[in-house]
């Protein structure tokens, strides 16, 4: 692993946000907390097409406020209070460079404030990503009424761009003849 900006190496974490190493990467979006199936699938596909693999966490805690014309973006905190992004990127980094250690892949950790499906449509854009990797949401009553009121990342994602979208199950799946996911 590397932070430097010299000649592409195998197994290079890059950090330059506008790297042009990064165009046609596979994106992989991924929350703390989530089982690690979303991030090996996005590096199994990033090895497959032989293209860089971007991880994203998107902080929902956090809005744009406005973007330079070179593509920093400024973002502020909904609640002055509350900086939980902060720690959950830095986890999620962590977790990234555990499970691709040895990979090959060039690869760099993202963070995203805002709306996760907007924010990932834009990255992909720049990017021109080859394809979109996220998971599905956990089960449970507090999950269902956190989709109801802010829509399904997969779903919002299919409607707003072109990029094939990877959606990853996070757990077993459920039986036959059980109807709802939080009985």
């Amino acid at each position: 692993m590397s932070d430097s900006t010299s000649a592409p190496r195998d197994d290079e974490h890059v950090d330059e946000p506008q790297d042009a190493r990064l165009q046609k990467a596979v994106i992989v979006a991924v929350r703390a907390g989530q089982p690690p199936r979303v991030l090996a699938e996005g590096k199994k596909y990033a090895a497959l097409l032989d293209v860089p693999l971007v991880v994203v966490h998107v902080d929902v805690t956090r809005f744009v406020t406005f973007e330079d014309p070179d593509g920093m973006v400024h973002s502020a905190p909904i609640d002055l209070n509350i900086d939980t992004g902060a720690e959950e990127f830095a986890q999620i980094r962590a977790e990234a460079e555990k499970a691709l250690a040895g990979s090959g892949l060039t690869w760099t950790a993202r963070q995203l404030v805002g709306d996760p499906a907007l924010a990932i449509k834009h990255l992909a854009g720049e990017l021109d990503a080859q394809l979109i990797v996220v998971g599905t949401r956990s089960r449970g009553l507090g999950e269902s009424i956190r989709e109801f009121f802010t829509g399904s990342v997969a779903a919002r994602l299919s409607h707003r761009q072109s990029r094939p979208i990877l959606v990853v199950p996070l757990e077993e799946p459920l039986p036959d003849d059980k109807k709802d996911p939080w009985e």
